[in-house]
């Protein structure tokens, strides 16, 4: 059942290739049973059984299953002994070896022609896969992944994703490919000799039992294994983002002796894994040559005994294909063991495709008009509460408003809940109670994507990609023009450094900007935020990290781009807010304080007494 499901998950999109596989599988099933047919008359002109004394049988005139095959045989050997008659032995020898080469190529096209047609279902299904697992993970919110290990994350677009993909592939031979071919040769040996192929069926499950016995504990061992991988990935992804400190403080030793534990530790699961699913060809294979080595004292009695339906050129093309039989049957053992793995990885992507999203679209949206705002403010805070952990809240009854083109800061010390608060208004997280209004309507009725498009973030950690300066700065604008990039970076206090480059607008800044300085890279974040052009700004402790110079050009970048601007500012430097419109002072997740720079002096409370230490 299982198996049925994973193929109407992802098979149906491929539907014409899997079509095609099946037909040129069949043809390259048939063809191979022709081919084999061939040696059944060369046997018997080896032999030397007399074929010249056969008389023609018109099958026309014989009834019944056995009589019309019988007829069917006499004939053939009968039109062997014509043409060595009138040909000679050596001359039919070589069309048999000519018609057995023949239908072997045939054979071998039809087959190369099943797998070039697997081959466009295999890479689709990863594709699909690959894509729906990362459009679900960009869908998924922010506290998702504080949740989540990013090297987990990445276990299971790489590694599960190709299990589930092996999985897949052994479903389809087991549903169709290896079924059909051990179907149309069990058919054939029925017609051969119906006794000897009864006795064969009667043998054939106990192997498949034995086999069975073998692979139970693979699917829970396999999920180990996937979850010992991600543990190796998160702490290569983590050294690999740390390195700096890493080796600050001299802890390269105390990593490699981790990383050894947890190398050994994957080892040892993956050697159970591995020996167990190299048990499936060595037990087929000696199960089907127990089988044979059976078959051929059974069969070897209905040769020696009178008036038997087969002879020993029958008897050897009968085993040819049985044998035939055993590699897709250890296909199908093999299969068996894929699908297991493969479903243990199915259920840890699942886990990520079946997340809900907890920051819900509404079903019929409101339409936001900032112009026709009037008097009213821009945003609003209304008795707003927070909590990462229910029972833990972050925020407290969080009540202000913004009016179009103030600058409102949030300061307080580490903790307090400034950047959450910031955070809550493009839904990165739903408040937990209270509202949030944007040109008074609830944020929630808002599409997400519009909410988003009015803001623009710039960050104590400014977030490049490894992509060029261009298109950086162009990352959240489609079509930006080469001068509107440029106009950008000379606001942002960019464009010199940029054009010093040895490929201006077009060099790489590497990854997460690690060409470039603190300073720089602000600078092109800013230059983003500029080249949006958004009606909200969003600046969260944009300069905290910077030296003094590196500050001044950032805070001139700054200050252009909050020009006649709706300003939010989560502030570590008090120095750079005194001109905001409105200070708010939080502390243990309430404000506690509010006003302009001069008014929250004067009051004397928890603002004063940080301006005072940080002027010390």
């Amino acid at each position: 059942m299982n198996i049925l499901r994973l193929l109407r998950r992802f098979v149906p999109p491929y539907i014409k290739e899997l079509v095609l596989n099946l037909l040129f599988n069949v043809l390259s099933t048939v063809l191979s049973l022709f081919s084999f047919a061939a040696i059944v008359p060369i046997l018997r002109l080896l032999f030397g059984l007399n074929s010249a004394a056969l008389e023609y049988v018109d099958p026309a005139t014989v009834s019944g299953v056995d009589q019309t095959i019988a007829a069917l045989k006499n004939n053939m050997y009968w039109l062997v002994g014509e043409q060595v008659s009138a040909h000679g032995t050596g001359w039919v020898l070589f069309l048999l070896g000519l018609f057995l080469v023949v239908m072997t190529a045939l054979k071998c096209l039809c087959a190369w022609l099943a797998s070039y047609h697997m081959v466009s279902i295999r890479t689709g299904v990863l594709r699909d896969l690959r894509q729906s697992l990362y459009n679900k993970i960009v869908s998924l919110p922010i506290s998702f992944f504080t949740q989540e290990k990013k090297g987990d994350i990445m276990s299971r677009m790489t590694s599960d994703v190709g299990e589930v993909e092996n999985s897949i592939m052994a479903s389809l031979d087991m549903i169709i490919k290896d079924p059909l071919m051990i179907f149309i040769y069990l058919l054939i040996l029925f017609l051969l000799s119906w006794r000897l192929t009864l006795f064969v069926l009667v043998l054939l499950p106990i192997s498949g039992w034995v086999i069975g016995k073998i692979g139970r504990s693979l699917k829970r061992r396999s999920t180990k294994g996937q979850e010992q991988t991600a543990e190796l990935l998160t702490q290569i992804e983590e050294t690999l983002s740390g390195l700096r400190i890493v080796k600050a403080f001299n802890a390269e030793q105390k990593l490699r002796a981790r990383f050894r534990r947890l190398n050994d530790d994957t080892r040892r699961t993956f050697n159970r894994i591995h020996r167990r699913y190299a048990l499936a060809h060595p037990v087929s294979e000696l199960l089907g040559t127990l089988v044979i080595a059976i078959l051929l004292w059974y069969g070897g009695g209905l040769i020696l005994a009178e008036h038997s339906s087969i002879d020993a050129a029958e008897f050897i093309y009968y085993l040819v294909i049985f044998y035939s039989i055993i590699n897709p049957a250890k296909d199908l053992t093999k299969a068996t063991y894929s699908v297991r793995k493969g479903m243990a990885s199915l259920e840890r992507i699942d886990k990520i495709l079946n997340t809900k999203n907890n920051i819900i679209e509404p079903e019929q949206p409101e339409q936001l008009d900032l112009n026709e705002l009037g008097s009213k403010p821009l945003i609003s805070y209304r008795n707003v509460c927070f909590a990462y952990t229910p029972g833990v809240p972050v925020l407290r009854n969080i009540s202000f408003d913004v009016y179009p083109g103030q600058t409102v800061a949030f300061v307080g010390q580490s903790g307090s809940g400034k950047t959450t608060l910031v955070d809550l208004l493009p839904r990165f997280y739903d408040v937990t109670e209270g509202e949030i209004l944007v040109g008074g309507v609830n944020i929630k009725k808002l599409r997400t994507r519009d909410l988003r498009e009015l803001m623009g973030n710039v960050n104590q950690d400014a977030i490049l990609f490894n992509d060029t300066f261009f298109n950086n700065i162009a990352f959240g604008v489609n079509d930006a023009t080469a001068e509107q990039v440029e106009n950008a970076a000379k606001v942002a206090n960019a464009h010199d450094f940029i054009v010093a480059t040895a490929d201006g607008y077009e060099t790489s800044v590497g990854d997460r900007g690690s060409r470039l300085s603190g300073g720089q890279r602000q600078r092109v974040s800013i230059a983003r935020a500029i080249l949006k052009n958004p009606a909200i700004l969003i600046l969260d402790e944009a300069t905290s990290a910077l030296d003094t110079e590196s500050e001044q050009l950032v805070k001139q970048a700054l200050d252009r781009l909050m020009r006649d601007r709706t300003t939010l500012v989560v502030a570590h430097r008090l120095s750079t807010i005194r001109d905001a419109d409105l200070i708010c002072v939080l502390h243990e997740g309430q404000i506690v304080e509010r006003g302009t720079h001069q008014q929250l002096i004067a009051l004397g409370g928890h603002y004063a007494k940080l301006v005072e230490m940080q002027q010390k």
